[in-house]
């Protein structure tokens, strides 16, 4: 693969690149990575936290490689066997997996998760698009050249519609689809990565757990039910596996769901709203006040013109709304009230009250299900005896009591402008108290 490259990196130690690589990193789709911050404007709330989707993706190519490795080593003869593999399949296919897993997050949005609010809807559908569905278009529309035609390529015959089909989870991939877990899954190197990358920037161990354990008891087995080959942990590493789940309910919980983390994300939102209706105005764009949506090469150009670098220059330029100011003064909307995590009908019928009688104090109300930080539960396999005649697969919710009782996130709060915060909060106490006195 000719000449090899080591990138040093906080978190894995060095990544070790090759030539094609690094002409694919160092394409401008690519680049811009490099201004597109990995948790928006967390850095408001934890300042260290100003890494970017650049070094990420990084990570998760160098977290999904090991993973496919440690698979083949401990599974060869299940894949020649179940899937027709040799050895030459499995290099190509690893080679795709690298290069899906670099790629996988190049069409964020500004902001990262924050800036997939102003992606328009899919024509014929209630879907909107999401930073996949753009990833996936700049791929095949822009990087080809770097792609299909570079020297290194000559020996798989990989396309770029190929990678874009891996990132959209295509039919099409046959037996390759395996290999998506790696990026897409409970058990990816997506969330394997940013977990501990997240928590080593905000300087706090909310997201830690054991990697090298996780690589070691990775495995795959076939769907009892679909007879699909899926990803699974042996049983070895079920303690690892509660330990990721754990790791991301405290993320969400004390970083992703932050109370002035969301206010910031809001007040972005607006920002970005406003600025894309203002600039595009007169173009040939159809929805002003949204990204252009991935359906040709122009409207993919203009839409990847916009990154952190390009917002935060036009709201210290003065070119922005009154939200963008509002950024620029840290006056952000307060939290005035909030639920419980799990909310009971009492808490949520007390939130429907204030918000009836407190209206014009409200600037918004939030809860999990506006964050595209999702804390959605899905199980992971387990294999116990792995490739033993007696081998079993069963869901790790049946195996842990941990995982099994962990309740989903539903906390709803209250927000108010900053100039009514003390207002609105003296108001919300005493209506607390007034409904305290009630109950007793």
């Amino acid at each position: 693969m000719g000449k090899t490259y080591e990138i040093r990196d906080p978190v894995h130690g060095f990544i070790k690149i090759n030539e094609w690589e690094r002409d694919i990193i160092d394409h401008p789709v690519f680049q811009r990575l490099r201004r597109i911050r990995q948790l928006s404007l967390s850095n408001m709330v934890y300042p260290g936290a100003m890494h970017t989707r650049f070094e990420h993706s990084l990570g998760v190519m160098h977290v999904a490689t090991k993973m496919f490795d440690e698979i083949v080593k401990k599974r060869f003869e299940f894949l020649k066997s179940e899937l027709n593999y040799n050895k030459t399949g499995l290099d190509t296919d690893r080679t795709i997996v690298r290069l899906a897993s670099l790629l996988h997050d190049v069409g964020h949005a500004p902001f990262s998760h924050a800036g997939e609010d102003l992606m328009t809807t899919i024509p014929n559908s209630n879907k909107k698009y999401k930073h996949e569905n753009y990833s996936a278009a700049a791929v095949t529309l822009l990087m080809e050249d770097v792609i299909d035609n570079h020297p290194l390529n000559q020996n798989y015959n990989i396309t770029a519609k190929k990678i874009a089909q891996f990132l959209n989870g295509s039919p099409q991939l046959g037996r390759c689809l395996l290999w998506r877990d790696l990026v897409s899954s409970q058990l990816d190197a997506d969330r394997a990565d940013y977990l501990l990358r997240d928590s080593y920037h905000i300087g706090a161990a909310y997201g830690n757990y054991d990697l090298n354990r996780l690589f070691s008891t990775i495995t795959v087995i076939m769907d009892p039910e679909t007879e699909i080959p899926k990803l699974a942990i042996e049983e070895g590493g079920i303690h690892t596996a509660e330990a990721l789940i754990i790791a991301r309910y405290m993320m969400f919980t004390q970083v992703y769901f932050h109370h002035t983390r969301r206010s910031y994300d809001y007040h972005i939102v607006k920002t970005l709203k406003g600025m894309l209706e203002t600039t595009q105005k007169d173009s040939q764009i159809e929805i002003k006040n949204a990204f252009p949506p991935p359906i040709s090469e122009y409207l993919l150009k203009k839409y990847l013109e916009w990154n952190d670098w390009k917002v935060l220059g036009m709201i210290n330029a003065g070119e922005c709304n009154e939200d963008g100011i509002t950024l620029s003064n840290r006056q952000h909307h307060r939290c005035i009230y909030e639920t419980p995590i799990n909310p009971n009908v009492q808490e949520l019928e007390f939130l429907e009250i204030l918000e009836d009688k407190y209206e014009d104090l409200i600037a918004f109300i939030d809860n999990p299900s506006n964050s595209l930080y999702k804390i959605e539960s899905g199980d992971i396999f387990v294999s116990l005896n792995t490739g033993k005649i007696n081998e079993q697969v069963k869901p790790l919710s049946h195996l842990s009591n941990i995982v099994r009782e962990l309740k989903s996130i539903n906390q709803h709060r209250i927000y108010s402008p900053y100039e009514c915060k003390k207002e609105a909060k003296e108001i919300v106490e005493y209506f607390m108290y007034k409904e305290k006195k009630n109950e007793s």
